[in-house]
């Protein structure tokens, strides 16, 4: 099935969480799952990270002026195809976009970019990562436990909820 027939999501319906990329990646899934799970066979979640949880990526809604935003890690899912593409809901970029053009504009070279800031991606098929991702999200909270960033308005995913 070429990429144009294959269901795809548009940004506006996707569960969507500022600052909770792995949740908002694990919907996407989940909508595959349930549209066309075929289409999983050919999906996997990166994971964007680094031993500092310093990671640039530019093209993001909360960037500024052309500037890379610096996560602490960030997920996004990627179709392996033909035409492979990738699904980031934070990035200014189409949705989903091109690997060609994610990769140029959005993770650019990392020539000329200090080695603390180097990314090291993590690549786990979209059918495991539906099975296994569990979060209590304490990442997202200060050491008082109030939130970093509002949480989604569903319940923090568990094993039993994801599997």
């Amino acid at each position: 099935m070429a990429l144009e027939e294959k269901i795809k999501p548009s940004r506006e319906k996707c569960e969507y969480t500022s600052c909770y990329c792995e949740e908002n990646v694990w919907c996407l899934c989940e909508f595959f799952r349930r549209e066309d799970a075929a289409q999983l066979e050919d999906m996997f979640v990166v994971f964007i990270s680094n031993e500092n949880r310093t990671v640039p990526l530019w093209r993001q809604t909360s960037g500024r002026g052309g500037q890379p935003v610096v996560w602490d890690y960030h997920v996004v899912l990627l179709q392996a195809s033909s035409s492979s593409v990738v699904y980031d809901l934070d990035s200014e970029l189409p949705f989903p976009c091109s690997l060609k053009r994610y990769s140029s504009e959005a993770l650019r070279s990392e020539r000329g970019i200090r080695p603390a800031y180097h990314r090291k991606l993590r690549v786990v098929p979209a059918h495991s990562f539906l099975l296994n991702f569990a979060s209590d999200r304490s990442h997202m909270k200060n050491s008082d436990g109030s939130w970093k960033m509002p949480p989604p308005l569903t319940p923090p995913y568990t094993l039993q909820r994801a599997g």
